[in-house]
C-alpha cells in the first residue's frame, strides 16, 4: 500500500459517524426500508471480487483503474443509479446529483464530459481543485480534493487521467456544450428582459467584485465564470449551493467564496442563479424560490 493509498482510507474513516453517535430515523418508504432484501441486491448488484488488473492495458493505466474505481469511488458520485439504487454502468461516470450537488460528465464526451480538457487541465482540477478555463471544484467534490485527492502524487494524478480518457463517452443530454466566451463588459448588455431584474441587483451588490461582468475575475483566475459547466448547467443546482453555502478550497486559502444563504431569500438566490446562467452560460436557468428551499433542505441549510 502506497502513502496515497494510505491517506485515501484515512479520509474515508474520518468521515464516517463517531461511535456514539444517534441512530437517525429510517426515512425510505417500502420496499427499500427492508434490510433483509440487501442479501438479494448485493447478489445482483455487489460482487465478491477484487480489482482485477487488464493485461491490455499499461501499468499506470491499470493504477489509475484501480485509484478511480477501487480506492477513490469516483462513480458513487458521477455514474447514475438505476432504479434499484445500484450503478448504472452502462452510462458509467455521465453525472448526476448527489449529497444536493450535480456530480458532472466525467466520461470522454467532448461536448457535456471532459473529453475536450487537456491532461494538464484533468490533472490540476483533480490534484488542485481547479483548472483554468473550467472552474473550480466544490462540494462533495471540493472536499474529496481537500480531504484525499490532494495528497495523491503527480505520477497518481497522471495514472486517474490516463484511466479517465479512456472511459467512452456518453453524452449527457440535458447539457448544452460549454459558453466559452466572455459576457459583454456593459452590465446593460448580455441578459434579456425576461429574467427577474433581482437577479442582476444580487449578483450587482454581493458578486461582481469578485466575478466581474464578463465573467472573467479580475481579482482571481479561482473566480472565473466563462467556460464553467455549473453556469451552463439549466438546472443550476451546483449555482445556487455555491451561493447558499460558499465554495472553499484548503489548497488555496485565497480560494475562498462566502456563504450567502443567510443573507437573501429564496426567491433572491432563484433570481440571481437564473441571471448567472443567463449571463455567463449558453442559456436561462428557471430555478424557483421553492426548488432553492428544497435544495436549502438537502444540504441542511
Amino acid at each position: 500500500m502506497t502513502d496515497a493509498d494510505a491517506l485515501a482510507i484515512k479520509a474515508y474513516l474520518f468521515s464516517l459517524a463517531p461511535v456514539g453517535t444517534p441512530k437517525q430515523p429510517a426515512t425510505f418508504g417500502f420496499p427499500y426500508n427492508q434490510r433483509w432484501l440487501m442479501s438479494f441486491w448485493s447478489l445482483f448488484f455487489n460482487p465478491d471480487v477484487r480489482f482485477q488488473p487488464n493485461s491490455g492495458r499499461s501499468p499506470e493505466w491499470n493504477r489509475g483503474a484501480y485509484l478511480a474505481e477501487a480506492m477513490a469511488h469516483c462513480g458513487e458520485c458521477h455514474t447514475p443509479r438505476n432504479p434499484l439504487f445500484a450503478l448504472d454502468n452502462r452510462r458509467k461516470f455521465s453525472g448526476a446529483v448527489q449529497a444536493g450537488w450535480r456530480a458532472y460528465n466525467v466520461t470522454s464526451d467532448k461536448d457535456t464530459g471532459v473529453g475536450a480538457w487537456s491532461a494538464d487541465e484533468l490533472k490540476s482540477f483533480l490534484g488542485a481543485g481547479h483548472a483554468t478555463g473550467h472552474g473550480s471544484a466544490g462540494g462533495p467534490m471540493g472536499e474529496a480534493v481537500d480531504l484525499s485527492l490532494r495528497y495523491l502524487t503527480p505520477g497518481d494524478v497522471s495514472a486517474i487521467v490516463a484511466y479517465l480518457v479512456t472511459v467512452p463517452p456518453v453524452s449527457t443530454t440535458d447539457l448544452p456544450a460549454v459558453k466559452a466566451t466572455p459576457a459583454p463588459a456593459s452590465h446593460r448588455e448580455g441578459v434579456t428582459a425576461a429574467v427577474d431584474p433581482r437577479g442582476k441587483e444580487v449578483y450587482e451588490g454581493a458578486c461582481v467584485g469578485c466575478h466581474g461582468w464578463t465573467g472573467v475575475s479580475p481579482v482571481l483566475d479561482h473566480a472565473t465564470l466563462t467556460g464553467v459547466r455549473a453556469v451552463n448547467d439549466p438546472t443550476a443546482i451546483n449555482v445556487v449551493q455555491a451561493v447558499l453555502g460558499g465554495v472553499t478550497l484548503k489548497d488555496d486559502d485565497r480560494a475562498s467564496m462566502p456563504a450567502f444563504g443567510n443573507a437573501y431569500s429564496d426567491v433572491e438566490v432563484a433570481a440571481v442563479a437564473n441571471y448567472v446562467t443567463a449571463r455567463f452560460g449558453s442559456s436561462a436557468s428557471s430555478v424557483t424560490a421553492a426548488n432553492v428551499a428544497d435544495m436549502r433542505r438537502q444540504v441542511g441549510r
